[in-house]
């Protein structure tokens, strides 16, 4: 009998994501950032991490601003509906709280550094980025010619994360998960990732996750630790589950703009509660059910007879 992967949250983190480890998170751009690990995180008081996504939204900025970030491999990091975050810009310019090293990526080289690992290649080639300022600021894309037409092309290289750290919908016991709405790069990272977590809002049955294994994710032998985490990618939106609560981004973007505003933000809504349950109690039922969508849209059902 293969046993169940499923642990707390605060067990998940300290066991699979040590200090000095790449951690790749928000793969799905917007939604589902995993907003409760990122957190517990934090509560660790994780060091030297090296931080690997898309946007991800305002998760990298706190952990940025909580001092656990020594390297940001990612497009940008902020508050799309605010701009730019205040933690990561202090950190890159003035070395606030610790000065952090930046790999200058855009969100499709981040996608093809992460396809390279599944497919186990050193690299992959493209002309996208030929003509742009990549090439100055990131020295780890190379220049070369392609050897069938002589043509220039730009080699962006294999990136391996120690952990992925994905948010989903539901997941069975041992990792066999399902993700829908916008999934991003979600299955390229957790392909080229050493070992992954999957947060879930509702843990099924194995019988009825493999009942459309089109829909699996990632396989099980990837996983190391499966959590069940309701409103785990608050305040991002879930498909189905609960939308985007904007008016958290803007309070967040407002309360960062000085270190000592932060500061308050982080003891209140990350150190000041014991855990995610916590930090749902803070915010209240009124708040969450306001999130939750007033109407149900199935997809077509599908018909695996032979």
């Amino acid at each position: 009998m293969i046993p169940s992967k499923i642990t707390s949250m605060a067990d998940a983190i300290a066991r699979v994501v040590p200090s000095g480890a790449s951690v790749c998170m928000g793969t799905a751009l917007e939604a589902a950032i995993p907003f409760a690990a990122g957190h517990e995180i934090i509560r660790q008081r994780l060091q030297n991490l090296t931080l690997i996504g898309p946007i991800s939204d305002m998760l990298f900025d706190q952990l940025i601003g909580a001092g656990c970030v020594a390297r940001f491999i990612g497009a940008w990091v902020g508050n799309v509906s605010s701009g730019l975050g205040h933690n990561y810009r202090r950190a890159f310019e003035q070395g606030i709280p610790r000065p952090i090293a930046v790999e200058d990526q855009s969100n499709f080289t981040i996608a093809l550094s992460l396809l390279a690992a599944t497919l186990g290649a050193p690299y992959i080639p493209t002309r996208a980025l030929l003509g742009t300022g990549f090439l100055d600021s990131n020295p780890a894309f190379k220049r070369a010619e392609d050897p069938y037409s002589g043509d220039p092309i730009v080699l962006v290289p294999a990136l391996v994360p120690d952990v992925t750290i994905l948010q989903v919908q539901r997941a069975d016991a041992y990792g066999r998960c399902h993700l829908w709405g916008t999934v991003g790069i979600s299955r390229e990272a957790a392909f080229a990732a050493r070992r992954v977590i999957v947060v879930a809002e509702e843990i099924w049955p194995t019988e009825r996750i493999v009942a459309d294994p089109n829909l699996i994710l990632v396989p099980d032998v990837k996983v190391a630790a499966v959590v069940h985490e309701p409103f785990g990618a608050l305040p991002a939106p879930l498909q189905g589950f609960y939308g985007r609560y904007t008016e958290f981004f803007t309070r967040y973007h407002e309360a960062s703009r000085t270190p000592e505003g932060f500061a308050r933000w982080l003891d209140e809504w990350v150190l000041g509660v014991v855990d995610w349950k916590g930090f749902l109690d803070k915010l209240g039922t009124d708040a969450l059910k306001a999130l939750v969508p007033r109407r149900v849209l199935l997809s077509e059902p599908l018909d695996y007879g032979a």
